[in-house]
């Protein structure tokens, strides 16, 4: 095939050789203006794939196929370890000082079961070379030195038990021992692990491939590097790349950086398929639950199916409808059959199609219920499965399930990833196994043959009948809490580090000491980091990204953006929740329950299959913000957003203005599952997002804005929903539900209401023509030209908290903050510098590096003027505090200068010009406007950025950073033991203990 037309890559061909690849397949992407270019490196067997396409962001990725043979997290330390020097750049730390140093929009590296991936984008070009090089020496050539292990693996060292006692206590520290610590203290990481580890016996899948606390510690150096010369090498590697930048400069930049130095190799890494059984299996596995928590009724029963190879695009694509058919929405048969048992109050963690592993999988099961009804959840599942195999699927569902499969295929977004990352993430599982990652990129094929098996045939309900009801590789597996577990496991790491005691030699002990000494000073060690790559502020582009509305309705609020969304409409609503206290904590809850629960027309499994035949779908989010500029006052904002493909678009404005117009709350069975269902969400979320848990909680007392955020999305929420499902009471349902449809009405009201409609320039005006002729729509007020609604006045918390929250986990996560300015200030310029030179400069080595945290961070927020200081997956909590308290004395000892100030304003201006799609822009720029953030406010600050100075640090130093303990909000979640003895290190001013 001919490859002219391609305007990026002019003249490249089928079969062309360059720089000693050879060209396999171009295939044309329409959807996306691209092209697939896939490549074979002839002397090392190298893959690499490019994707062509008008975008800026470029994307790179190196993967490589690690197949750990053990749960030591080889292939996890390993990932860390590679990123601590290299051949051409030997400083400590490359990858976070190049963080400082790029405009990068992503910058990561991932560890999965059977790959670890190295990618990062960027819209500069200069940039993408400068970040590639790092990035291929960091990964082929790096130095894997043995304190790096220490530091990122894992270390014996000596500790003082208390601050009064000498160092006579051995433990254990390591970056990844504690993240992996933190990892498998939350219930939803250790069920999906189970889940592998019980399906999959006989291959790499049965290993933690992250590393399990307890074998961490026993990988030694050597077999890390031996590990590294087996995996990390051509013949093991798959290169991508994507965007706009050339192909043949990107073939040879890497042949000139790395090819030449390989020879071929069989790296042995191939993932044969899981051989199958006869006979289902049974298992039972154990979480650590806090001995404060009832255990009752918090176990999660799910079954799991192996399923088939990851390779045959049809068979993924049929198991991922069969998944939206069985699971996608609250009518699904399998989902609502499961939740409408009432035996468990959510789905169960892992539920899902898994196309990620050699051999795919499928899991569903319930968590929250009793370990005795797993009989009873089996019973149900099948039951369905052998219903709908016997009376068949409705062809709506399949329509449906089939239509959420292509408007996401559709949608161009960059959550939670650059597009061209999700792109590679998508195709990863099929290319490294030796499928073909077009086919993935490419469904029409593959739909087109689904639909032609559904006519006339049982072709889905055979499907059911063979891969469900008759496979025998089927695991029913429970996961229980266990009060004393995590009690047993410290108990065993004392006995196992008393026994190393013991057998250590003097020499040894000293060793052990030396190791530490060397550590501490490799980390304090001033070091010279001009070898890296850097971009100067010249290269900082002198305008930010802004999309303004095409025009205004005269008729209603409505703000109208023509963007090229590709076939996409969205709309959004944004109203003012200016409630009663008593009605405003549960804003949240009336968002998650508004979609989800029915209307006078429609019941909720009605409105529920409806949304999912016509939308991309429709949600509702509670956001507390401020008005630009006065961080003292509060908006209190209810977002809706929806979105459809052009042809559904009267469909869809149908289904909002039912929702706004009739959502009914009555149904008190309803309302008391999804009750459930959000408590389960909220839960799951502590350990993930502990930091931002602790920086809330740390904040809620500076303003009107903290406080409400902390209500709505904080621990205050969690503790809501806790205590109202604990009641069970039928009178407080009543009341909740009154609650609710008062907050409805409350909100959709004249006055009250903004909203957006983005799409292409004759799509958005005929669907502004259709919105100011809706039944509902049209009510709201008319020739409103400002975007202006109701603030909330809210009484807040005078006391600052200084305070400790038990969970049952076995890191902690620390959090200080304080009152500063907000953007408008001359100061915040200054404080967003500061904020990333504390974290790169001073938490980074102290936090992660020393104290083996998995991150520290500083965060100035220039919308509520708030510093907060924080700590993720921390070992430590008192430790972690004074290093807060240490600012000062970091900055005052003057251990930055010019070309540091120079990194951190990269840095925030890497974030100021981060590239939206261009629904998501539309989006982002009516929220600014709401908020009365302005295009010309933000260049400004950005301009002033350019002028910050040392002095003009100091001075924000001086003013903000020296109040005293007390006028500074602190805020702990750890596990109670964690926290006693933190408290009985902090006599003079102890933590206010709480439990969650």
């Amino acid at each position: 095939m001919s490859h002219n037309n391609d305007p990026r890559n002019p003249g490249l061909e089928l079969r062309t050789e360059m720089f000693g690849y050879r060209i396999e397949n171009i295939i044309p992407l329409e959807q996306i203006s691209g092209f697939l270019y896939k490549l074979i490196h002839s002397e090392t067997g190298a893959h690499h794939l490019h994707i062509s396409t008008p975008d800026q962001e470029n994307t790179f990725g190196v993967t490589f196929k690690t197949v750990p043979q053990d749960s030591t997290g080889v292939a996890h330390i390993l990932e860390h370890t590679v990123l601590c020097g290299s051949e051409k750049y030997p400083v400590r730390d490359p990858f976070f000082s190049m963080l400082k140093r790029s405009l990068s929009t992503f910058m990561n590296a991932f560890t999965a079961s059977d790959w670890t991936m190295y990618p990062f984008s960027t819209q500069n070009a200069k940039d993408f070379y400068n970040l590639m090089d790092v990035y291929l020496d960091a990964a082929f050539f790096p130095n894997i030195d043995a304190l790096s292990f220490k530091q990122e693996g894992h270390r014996l060292e000596f500790e003082a038990e208390d601050a009064t006692a000498a160092k006579s206590q051995l433990v254990y520290k390591g970056v990844v021992y504690n993240e992996m610590k933190g990892a498998m203290s939350s219930p939803d990481q250790v069920m999906v692990r189970a889940i592998l580890n019980a399906l999959y016996p006989d291959t790499t899948y049965h290993n933690n491939s992250g590393g399990d606390p307890k074998d961490i510690p026993s990988l030694t150096h050597e077999q890390l590097k031996a590990f590294h010369q087996r995996h990390y090498h051509p013949s093991n590697a798959f290169f991508y790349t994507y965007g706009n930048l050339s192909l043949k400069k990107h073939l040879e930049f890497i042949k000139e950086k790395i090819m030449t130095r390989f020879a071929a190799i069989d790296p042995g890494t191939d993932v044969p398929m899981q051989p199958r059984w006869d006979t289902p299996r049974s298992v039972r596995y154990t979480y650590a639950l806090s001995p404060d928590e009832d255990p009752a009724r918090k176990n999660q029963v799910t079954l799991a199916w192996l399923m088939g190879d990851v390779c045959d695009t049809f068979d993924v694509l049929v198991l991922s409808v069969l998944e939206q058919i069985l699971l996608g929405n609250a009518a699904s048969p399998l989902r609502k059959a499961l939740m409408d048992a009432g035996l468990g109050s959510a789905l169960s963690d892992g539920t899902g199609f898994d196309a990620d592993n050699r051999d795919t999988l499928f899991a569903c099961g319930l968590k929250d219920t009793d370990e005795a009804d797993a009989d009873k959840i089996e019973e149900i599942v099948f039951d369905v499965l052998r219903r709908l195999v016997s009376e068949g699927i409705q062809r709506e569902m399949v329509d449906a399930a089939i239509h959420q499969i292509e408007f996401h295929r559709r949608e161009i977004t960059n959550t939670p990833y650059p597009y061209g990352l999700k792109l590679l993430l998508t195709i990863i599982g099929n290319w490294l196994h030796g499928g073909f990652p077009e086919q993935v990129l490419q469904l029409d094929e593959d739909l087109a043959k689904l639909k032609e098996n559904l006519d006339g045939r049982s072709f889905l309900e055979d499907y059911i009948q063979r891969r469900f009801i008759d496979n025998r590789h089927r695991i029913r597996l429970v996961l229980a809490p266990d009060q004393q577990k995590a009690q047993i496991e410290e108990e065993r790491i004392k006995q196992e580090l008393m026994a190393r005691m013991a057998t250590l030699s003097a020499a040894q002990k000293e060793q052990i000491d030396q190791d530490a000494a060397a550590l501490k000073a490799l980390q304090e060690s001033d070091e010279d980091i001009s070898c890296l790559p850097t971009l100067r502020l010249a290269d900082i582009p002198p305008d930010v990204p802004s999309c303004s509305p095409s025009s205004i309705s005269g008729d209603v609020p409505l703000w109208c953006y023509a963007q090229p969304t590709s076939g996409i409409f969205y709309f959004q609503i944004a109203a003012s929740a200016n409630l009663p206290r008593d009605l405003l904590s549960w804003v949240p809850f009336f968002c998650y329950t508004f979609t989800k629960i029915g209307t006078e027309k429609s019941s909720y499994t009605q409105m529920a299959q409806r949304i999912d035949a016509v939308t991309g779908g429709i949600t509702l989010g509670a956001h507390a913000r401020s008005p630009w500029g006065e961080n003292q006052v509060c908006l209190p904002l209810i977002s809706m957003k929806a979105k459809c493909l052009y042809r559904n678009t009267p469909a869809t404005l149908d289904l909002v203005e039912e929702l706004i117009s009739s959502a009914i709350f009555t149904d008190q069975t309803r309302l008391k599952q999804l009750l459930g269902e959000y408590q389960a969400g909220l839960e799951s979320m502590i350990v993930h997002n502990g930091h931002r848990l602790a920086i809330s909680l740390s904040s809620r007392s500076f303003s009107p804005s903290s406080h409400l955020s902390e209500i709505w999305s904080g621990i205050h929420q969690v503790c809501t929903i806790r205590e109202f499902n604990r009641q069970n009471d039928p009178k407080a349902m009543e009341a909740l539900s009154e609650k609710l449809a008062a907050i409805g009405r409350s909100i959709f009201q004249p006055d009250n209401v903004l909203m957006a409609a983005v799409a292409d320039s004759d799509h958005v005006a005929e669907a502004s023509k259709r919105i100011a002729a809706g039944k509902t729509l049209s009510t709201f007020h008319r020739g409103h030209q400002r975007p202006e609604l109701p603030e909330l006045d809210l009484k807040i918390e005078k006391m600052v908290p200084h305070e400790g929250w038990t969970t049952s986990t076995a890191v902690a996560f620390v959090a200080k903050t304080l009152p500063t300015v907000s953007l408008r200030h001359p100061d915040a310029p200054a404080l967003a510098v500061l904020g990333k030179i504390l974290r790169s400069l001073y938490l980074h080595g102290e936090i992660r590096e020393k104290g083996g945290a998995y991150g520290g961070f500083s965060v100035y927020n220039p919308e509520s003027g708030l510093f907060s200081l924080a700590s993720y997956r921390d070992p430590h909590i008192t430790r972690t505090l004074r290093v807060f308290e240490g600012v000062v004395a970091f900055m005052q000892s003057g251990k930055f200068d010019k070309e540091d100030i120079t990194e951190a304003v990269l840095q925030v201006c890497s974030e100021i010009d981060k590239p939206d799609p261009p629904g998501s822009a539309a989006q982002k720029a009516f929220s600014r406007l709401i908020i009365g953030l302005s295009d010309e406010e933000r260049i400004k600050f950005k301009q002033k950025l350019l002028q910050v100075t040392p002095d003009s640090l100091m001075s924000v130093v001086d003013r903000y950073f020296k109040k005293p303990p007390e006028d500074t909000g602190v805020a702990v979640i750890a596990g109670a033991d964690h926290l006693k003895k933190a408290n009985s290190e902090l006599s003079n001013r102890p933590l206010t203990l709480h439990t969650i």
